[in-house]
């Protein structure tokens, strides 16, 4: 891998280089977009990365969430399962 640092003066972020490897077929889907769109490959490749850490922070319940769940559950477990049935 390649790592290095450039600033960006448009969007005052500091960016990293690095290499990786992706599958043929999803590179040239992406080229194609980014060129359909007239923007940069980086800047698909920013929104995707960008997107996919938002999906993860996402899908974990946040623990004030799930303490009320497991309080509720405590408190009426037995009805739930009524309920259910």
């Amino acid at each position: 891998m390649m790592v290095g640092a450039e600033g960006d003066a448009q969007m005052g972020q500091t960016r990293e280089k690095f290499a990786t490897q992706v599958n043929s077929k999803i590179l040239r889907d992406v080229r194609a977009l980014a060129d359909e769109e007239g923007r940069q490959l980086q800047a698909l490749v920013d929104e995707a990365l960008a997107d996919l850490v938002e999906k993860h922070k996402n899908a974990k319940p946040r623990a004030h969430v799930m303490g009320a769940y497991l309080a509720s559950h405590e408190k009426y477990g037995p009805l739930y399962k009524k309920l259910a049935r």
